[in-house]
C-alpha cells in the first residue's frame, strides 16, 4: 500500500481570470517546493480562454463574447483557443519531473490520459488515449489534455467534456460566418463526444471526480486527500497573479494595432501545432523590422517567442533562417513537437509574399 499522498483541491465555478490565477499561483508554489503535487477539479463561467501564444484577435469573435456575457482569458500554456462553461470539468496535475520519471512530453500523456480514460470508462463509456494528448470514445473526442513544464514542476491540463454545446463554442472562435452552417455545426458535432450522450443522462459532477481521482490514484500509487483550502503561500501568489492577470494587459498582450504597420504573414501546421508569423519588412534596406509569433504550440519558458522576436528585429531579410538557427543553438528551450525548423517555414512563407503582395498584408498558406 502506497504511503505517498497528494492533495485533491476543488476550486468550483469560478471566472477565467481567477481560474488562470489559480493555475499560476499553485504552479509557482509547487516550483518552491511550498505546495504538494496535486489534482485540482476545476469549472468556468462561459470563457473563451486563448493559448499563451495567441491573439484574441485572430482567435475569436469579441462582438459575440461581449454580447454573450462570455469572459476572454488567456491562459499561462500553450495551446489553441477554447470555450469553456460549466458543462465542462477541467482536471489538472501540478508534479515534478522526478516524481514523474521523464521530461518526455509524449510519456508524461500517454501516462496521465490513460489513468483519466480509465477514470471515464468507470462512468461507463469507452474511453482510450489517442496520441498525441486526446482522449476519444469510438474516434470521438471527450477530452483534449496538454502539458507544460515550467522549471522541475509540471502542469498538466484536461477537460472532461459532460454536457457541451457545439454551436456556442463554433460562434465563439473566429471562424468566417458563413461556414457556421448547419451541416459544418452538425460535422463538428459528429467529431466530439460527451457523457450526457453517450449515457443518456449526465452523470453528477462529483460522480465524474470520484472516478477521475481514484483512476489516477491508482495509477500512480498515491493516496489522494481532499481539500477546499489554499496554503498561504498559494493565496499570497494567486492575489499577485489575479493582479496581473485580470486586466487588458495580459488578455491583449500578442494583439497590435495594424493600421500603419503593412506585414506579410506566413501560416504553418506542423507537429507542434499552428504558427503565425507577420513579418513587417523595411522593403528599401531588405531588413525585417519586427516579427510577431503567434500559435497554438507549446514552449517552456514563455518568453522564449518574446526573445526570438526580438533577435529577428534589424535582420537583412536574406538573413533570417541563420538568425533563427543562431539563436536556438545558444538558448536553451524546451519545445512539445516544435522544431526550431517550423519557425523558419512559418517566417519564410510570409517572406515569400513580398514578391507578389506589394506590400499590403498577405497571408500564406503552409500544409
Amino acid at each position: 500500500m502506497s504511503t505517498e499522498t497528494w492533495r485533491v483541491i476543488d476550486t468550483g465555478v469560478r471566472r477565467a481570470a481567477e481560474n488562470m490565477a489559480l493555475d499560476r499561483a499553485i504552479l509557482e508554489a509547487h516550483q518552491e517546493g511550498e505546495a504538494p503535487h496535486t489534482l485540482r477539479f476545476l469549472q468556468f463561467e462561459p470563457s473563451a480562454l486563448l493559448g499563451f501564444h495567441q491573439s484574441v484577435g485572430q482567435e475569436l469573435r469579441e462582438d459575440y463574447c461581449r454580447d454573450n456575457g462570455i469572459e476572454i482569458q488567456r491562459r499561462i500554456t500553450g495551446g489553441g483557443a477554447l470555450y469553456f462553461d460549466q458543462t465542462q470539468i477541467g482536471w489538472e496535475l501540478f508534479l515534478n519531473k522526478q516524481r514523474l520519471g521523464t521530461a518526455d512530453m509524449g510519456v508524461i500523456a500517454e501516462k496521465i490520459c490513460t489513468a483519466a480514460a480509465d477514470g471515464m470508462r468507470r462512468l461507463g463509456v469507452d474511453a482510450h488515449f489517442r496520441p498525441r494528448n486526446d482522449i476519444e470514445v469510438d474516434g470521438r473526442k471527450i477530452s483534449g489534455t496538454g502539458g507544460a513544464f515550467d522549471g522541475e514542476s509540471i502542469i498538466y491540463q484536461g477537460t472532461l467534456l459532460v454536457d457541451f454545446d457545439v454551436e456556442r463554442m463554433l460562434r465563439v472562435l473566429q471562424i468566417p460566418a458563413e461556414k457556421l452552417s448547419d451541416k459544418a455545426i452538425e460535422h463538428a458535432q459528429d467529431r466530439v463526444a460527451n457523457l450526457k450522450t453517450l449515457l443518456g443522462e449526465s452523470p453528477s459532477m462529483e460522480a465524474v471526480k470520484y472516478h477521475l481521482s481514484n483512476a489516477i490514484g491508482e495509477a500512480f500509487d498515491v493516496e489522494l486527500q481532499e481539500t477546499d483550502i489554499l496554503l498561504p503561500r498559494e493565496d499570497q501568489l494567486y492575489r499577485e497573479a489575479l493582479a496581473e492577470i485580470d486586466t487588458d494587459d495580459w488578455v491583449y498582450q500578442t494583439d497590435r494595432a495594424t493600421e500603419d504597420t503593412p506585414t506579410v504573414e506566413g501560416v504553418y501546421r506542423g507537429d507542434g501545432g499552428l504558427m503565425r508569423a507577420s513579418v513587417w519588412v523595411d522593403r528599401h534596406r531588405n531588413m525585417i523590422k519586427q516579427v510577431w509569433l503567434t500559435g497554438d504550440f507549446f514552449v517552456n519558458p514563455r518568453r522564449m517567442v518574446l526573445d526570438l522576436e526580438g533577435a529577428m528585429k534589424d535582420t537583412p531579410v536574406d538573413r533570417f533562417e541563420q538568425t533563427v538557427s543562431e539563436f536556438f543553438d545558444r538558448y536553451p528551450v524546451e519545445m512539445l513537437q516544435l522544431q526550431r525548423d517550423d519557425f523558419i517555414r512559418a517566417i519564410g512563407l510570409a517572406l515569400e509574399q513580398l514578391e507578389d503582395e506589394g506590400g499590403d498584408t498577405a497571408r500564406a498558406q503552409g500544409e
